[in-house]
């Protein structure tokens, strides 16, 4: 099957997947607090993330491009959603397009609807030095995402089968990017031993890309002849994975993707530890179902939620966010309890 065929599998299972019963997010409780002292119009939702200056802690993931026309208008979109709003976007896996020049105007619609706003680059981890910088000039990015995937790849009927040389690439293109490196899981979380490893070669922007959102094993398990549906529940839960990551690596630029519903999440994510929160699938299913009207009054009723939060949590800066009083509940307790982590 071609890539950009394929490209458009995705975003049709991923726009009529299940939704999950228990959201990681749902067992995470903030504890009221009842006497705020904030002003609505004294909360500012700009944040730093490391070297990145953003307007918003919320940010468009990555989803898409490398399916032609297509991806090309979903990119486009997005990038008008994202420049109305204020906010950074991620595209999806550029290599594609590292390998066909056909499917690049997929990618770079993004920086020309959007010419001042932050824009992340994206590839796998077989990439080499030179094509991550490819995908970085591609977009005039501001930043690279370098997506982990393995599990997607063992499912996907034509997926790669040999992963022994990628930590060593992304060591060697974190040594030679211009722009900050941001590692992403796609769905499956990342442990307190994944991120010992990323520390130990450089990496300090990581999104957990936790459980809870777009299910790659099932996505990948409708192309299947016979699917591997044992995996289908595989993945460590976003606001776990935030919590292990955390745990081990307290000075990473930490971002939480996977499952985000609403501002509310972002928020809990935030009190967890992460600095900025992406979206995608809420997103897309918007977009694809509705308008990009509806996608930019989502975008600025997220805000209003994160807003809200703020200012009965007593918080001015999303960075203030950071360890406000709450509790873990149900499994996720369980999880964190028995690997050893601080609630």
């Amino acid at each position: 099957m071609s890539r950009s065929r394929r490209k458009l599998e995705h975003i049709r299972h991923a726009i009529t997947r299940d939704e999950m019963a228990v959201n990681s997010f749902d067992e995470v409780e903030l504890i009221h607090q009842s006497l705020s002292d904030i002003h609505w119009d004294e909360v500012s939702l700009r944040t730093n993330l490391g070297e990145l200056e953003l307007s918003s802690p919320l940010f468009v993931n990555a989803m898409t491009g490398g399916g032609g026309e297509k991806t090309a208008s979903i990119n486009r979109e997005l990038a008008k959603a994202a420049k109305e709003t204020g906010i950074a976007m991620a595209v999806g896996s550029q290599m594609s397009a590292l390998k066909d020049p056909r499917e690049r105007m997929s990618y770079e619609v993004v920086r020309q609807e959007n010419p001042d706003g932050v824009v992340f680059a994206n590839i796998g981890t077989e990439a080499t030095p030179d094509q991550a910088k490819d995908a970085v000039d591609m977009l005039e990015a501001n930043a690279l995402q370098i997506h982990l995937n393995v599990l997607q790849e063992l499912i996907m009927p034509e997926g790669d089968r040999d992963f022994t040389n990628r930590l060593r690439n992304i060591e060697e293109i974190v040594k030679q990017s211009e722009v900050p490196v941001l590692i992403k899981e796609v769905g499956f979380g990342i442990s307190m031993e994944s991120a010992r490893q990323l520390k130990n070669i450089g990496i300090s922007y990581i999104d957990v890309g936790g459980k809870g959102g777009t299910n790659f094993s099932k996505v990948e398990n409708k192309r299947r002849k016979q699917p591997f549906e044992s995996y289908n529940n595989w993945g460590i839960p976003t606001a776990i994975s935030i919590k292990e990551v955390k745990n081990v690596f307290p000075e990473s630029h930490l971002m939480a993707s996977g499952g985000m519903r609403n501002g509310l999440d972002g928020v809990k994510a935030m009190v967890l530890g992460a600095r900025a929160f992406g979206m995608a699938g809420h997103l897309l299913r918007i977009l694809m179902k509705d308008s990009l009207d509806e996608v930019v009054e989502e975008i600025q009723h997220i805000h209003d939620e994160v807003k809200v939060a703020m200012t009965v949590l007593g918080a001015k800066e999303p960075y203030m966010l950071e360890g406000k009083p709450h509790i873990f509940t149900g499994r996720s307790k369980e999880w964190l309890e028995q690997r050893s982590t601080s609630l």
